[in-house]
């Protein structure tokens, strides 16, 4: 069988991380993805740090199995070929802040008229009404406003912290990649095609509801102050490393007692049951830490696995790519890209059981198949040369329909 997405054309204007790690799912899938960037730069990943052959590690995570087209959309003849890719397509994705696409001449209204039929989509920062709609927007802004650095920092009077990796850029892609594909699955039932609208802000506050806003749930009995159950984590520190250890039944507790050796403490009057053990969790989290630091993590691992405690190493970064688990699940796979070298990187997390999904494509150079894509829309090889020319389109190599690989500082500041 064909990937699930196998025919789905995407046109996808989108830059840093939110956009393009959603149309890269999307992507993985099966679907066509067509990357339109300015020929003086591209997406600014492309200009990150940790790079290889000119090829950011940044943008080689977030576009692979896409197709990349060099269009200047301040040019007439640029924002034309644009139109033209658009009415072939199924969706089209724009993340830059409000106001800024219809200004560029590819509001909704003006994609409908080549597209009737398409998905559009807005990605945006803090959403596109109120105070804050034209602001400039980063993930530690949403961070902030959301109040998961409060959540992160485990009470609303200690000092907040950002949570350690882009959770609001990534969280949205994951979210905007969902809202896409079920779009398209109405547009099926249904023929009518929507603009799906989601925001960074949006993305986080509905994830943090599931777990962290209880306090703020029952309407006229809010609590005011989120106070923490604890400031330890389940991180515990052996003589060699660390491992994290989760109970969460009585079960779980008494076989944690077994591991330890310490089964007097199912008498303390502090652990009888659950609700009891959360209410002295510091003291019995501090318990378990002063056994666990007496021995290797090894040592402590075979215990806890034999006893059936819910337990695991904490790995670095550098360790978790060679853990056997990790190892057997398949996730994280090499390959070659033929400028940047060999990669490695994880492969798309869902997987389809009537749809083997091919290995990946390399994430393109800027402006790599714009000859390719304009030229089955009728545009010959005199006409290319003449836009490159005039710095309508990417400058390409008739020979080997490849991008040329200058770069530029320049790009938009409109986009998120």
């Amino acid at each position: 069988m064909t990937a699930p997405l196998h025919g789905i054309r995407v046109i996808d204007l989108t830059a840093m991380v939110s956009g393009p790690l959603a149309t890269m799912m999307l992507a993985d899938q099966g679907a066509e993805v067509i990357k339109v960037e300015n020929p003086a730069g591209g997406d600014f990943t492309r200009l990150a740090a940790n790079r290889q052959a000119g090829f950011a590690a940044s943008y080689l995570n977030n576009n692979r199995n896409k197709r990349s087209v060099a269009l200047n959309l301040k040019e007439p003849e640029g924002k034309e070929a644009l139109l033209k890719l658009i009415a072939g397509a199924d969706v089209f994705v724009q993340n830059f802040r409000p106001g800024v696409i219809e200004r560029m001449g590819f509001g909704e209204e003006a994609v409908r008229k080549v597209a009737p039929d398409i998905v559009y989509v807005s990605i945006s920062g803090f959403g596109e009404t109120g105070p804050y709609a034209d602001r400039p927007v980063y993930d530690p802004l949403i961070q902030g406003l959301s109040g998961l650095a409060s959540v992160q920092a485990g009470s609303d009077e200690r000092r907040p912290q950002l949570v350690r990796t882009i959770l609001p850029d990534k969280l949205t892609g994951v979210t905007a990649a969902q809202a896409i594909t079920a779009a398209l699955f109405a547009r099926e039932r249904t023929g009518v095609a929507q603009h799906v609208r989601l925001s960074m802000l949006d993305a986080v506050i509905a994830f943090l509801w599931g777990s962290d806003m209880g306090s703020q749930t029952f309407v006229q009995n809010e609590l005011p102050q989120q106070e923490a159950a604890s400031f330890q984590d389940l991180i515990y520190e052996t003589t060699d490393g660390y491992i994290t250890v989760a109970v969460q039944n009585d079960r779980e507790w008494q076989a944690l007692l077994r591991a330890l050796e310490k089964e007097e403490w199912a008498e303390d009057p502090r652990f009888l049951d659950a609700e009891l053990r959360q209410q002295n969790i510091d003291a019995r989290l501090e318990l378990t830490q002063s056994v666990l630091r007496t021995n290797t993590s090894g040592y402590w691992l075979a215990r806890l696995e034999a006893e059936r405690v819910p337990c695991a190493p904490v790995l670095t970064r550098h360790q978790m790519i060679r853990h056997p688990q990790v190892e057997a699940t398949g996730i994280v796979r090499e390959y070659e890209h033929p400028e940047a070298g060999r990669l490695r990187q994880a492969r798309a997390a869902a997987r389809f059981s009537g749809a083997e999904l091919p290995a990946p494509a390399p994430a393109p150079a800027l402006g790599a198949d714009t000859r390719a894509l304009l030229g089955a829309l009728g545009y010959d090889d005199a006409t290319l040369t003449d836009l490159a020319r005039r710095g309508v389109i990417g400058a390409i190599n008739l020979e080997s329909n490849t991008a040329s690989d200058a770069e530029s500082d320049t790009a938009s500041e409109d986009s998120e």
